[in-house]
């Protein structure tokens, strides 16, 4: 008689057991649950990306820091950017050639002139 009542409460024990684990997971499956979660992960992503920009800024500063020191370079005055190159240094000689060609002809060599 015991081993029945014994067995029976098992049994009645593990139903309920397995019963609410499956109720558990299929809470966790729903759409809800899984948006939640989701939304939870990327805000966390977005915190340690935060951090790790935080961080490369931080190290940046630092290794600034240090090559000025370096180079023997005072931040307090502040320095005056170099003057923009010209246009011509940065040309070919054939487009160079060009140019000084177009600029002493007196006419334009555009055939869909009306004129």
């Amino acid at each position: 008689m015991f081993r029945r009542t014994f067995w029976f409460t098992a049994g009645a024990a593990a139903g309920v057991w397995a019963t609410t684990k499956v109720n558990r997971k299929l809470k966790q499956l729903t759409p809800e649950s899984l948006a939640a979660r989701t939304a939870d992960k990327a805000v966390e992503a977005g915190h340690r990306l935060k951090d790790f920009a935080l961080d490369i800024k931080s190290g940046m500063a630092q290794r600034e820091a240090e090559l000025n020191d370096v180079l023997g370079i005072d931040g307090s005055e502040p320095r005056e950017l170099p003057a923009q190159r010209r246009l011509v240094a940065l040309e070919t000689p054939s487009q160079q050639h060009k140019k000084q060609q177009h600029q002493h002809t007196k006419h334009s060599y555009d055939r869909n002139e009306d004129h």
